[in-house]
């Protein structure tokens, strides 16, 4: 194209179109006014002040709310408020919990070194007064809201069931047996109807238990007590036995109690050991006689 031409077609886009005579703009309004009736009507009412009427195409303003929807959703709000103050609170505490019990399962460690039984349990007797004091806290803050024990239940379940585990093989290392629901409950100040132990809680914390086992049958062949293989495989085989008296779902507790078996057949290839090596000690006339 030309120089001249492409000059003169820059000149046509870029200049300013021509002005509009006020007799021009006021035709062409009063023809758009003529086909839209409705648009003179809205500018008449915007000059007086009156409200104006949306046309079937235009924009339709959303209606004020409902005071009785206002109301709802302030009720809502101060609920939603009070509830994660209380969860705040709750949390604050459960942190403490699992302080503790981090302290006294550290303590249980030395279990499996050369240390006298009574040092080691002294140690972490020590801790459990000190969970139960602040499960007594978790106690009162839930007396604040009655009937809504299951709905913060998830904010110290699991430190619950480490817990549970810690005292339940603090429990077998005094007596050999098992530490039962109530004895439990009472050890951690709980069974009230507001704040009690859950059973999940207490069989999940029993499962966690039996992972200490292996560990504590080999180290305690290790020192010589050779005995000690016998009474953890009948304790367990005992306890393997119950549970599998409970219909258990497929969840986190079921997945935990199938660990269980792993746990026992540990302990059982240790006694399987010692005994084809003719270190198991003579059994009772009693065990003999069975």
């Amino acid at each position: 194209m030309r120089p001249a031409a492409t000059a003169a077609l820059r000149a046509a886009f870029l200049s300013p179109p021509p002005p509009i005579s006020a007799a021009a703009a006021a035709a062409a309004a009063s023809r758009l006014l003529s086909r839209r009736p409705d648009v003179l009507l809205s500018l008449r009412r915007l000059c007086s002040g009156a409200p104006i009427a949306a046309s079937a195409s235009g924009y339709q303003p959303p209606p004020p709310p409902s005071p009785v929807m206002d109301l709802q959703f302030e009720s809502f709000r101060t609920q939603l408020d009070e509830c994660s103050t209380l969860r705040d609170r709750i949390r604050a505490v459960v942190t403490e919990v699992e302080s503790a019990s981090r302290i006294a399962s550290s303590a249980l460690l030395l279990v499996h070194q050369p240390v006298p039984l009574a040092d080691v349990l002294g140690k972490a007797k020590a801790q459990v007064d000190v969970i139960k004091g602040l499960y007594s806290q978790l106690g009162d803050i839930l007396k604040e809201c009655p009937g809504q024990y299951y709905r913060f239940h998830a904010d110290w379940r699991s430190e619950t069931q480490a817990v549970v585990s810690m005292l339940a093989f603090m429990h077998w290392l005094e007596t050999g047996d098992l530490l039962m629901h109530a004895e439990a409950q009472e050890k951690l100040g709980l069974g009230s109807r507001e704040f009690g132990l859950d059973v999940e809680d207490y069989l999940t914390g029993l499962c966690f238990m039996s992972n200490d086992f292996p560990r504590y049958v080999v180290n305690r062949v290790t020192a010589g007590d050779y005995d000690c293989p016998r009474k953890v495989l009948n304790f367990l085989t005992d306890l393997h036995a119950s549970f599998r008296m409970l219909n258990l779902r497929n969840d986190f507790l079921r997945k935990k109690f199938d660990g269980m078996k792993y746990d026992l057949r540990r302990v059982e290839e240790v006694y399987y050991d010692v005994k084809i090596r003719g270190l198991v000690p003579g059994e009772s006339k009693q065990e003999a006689a069975q």
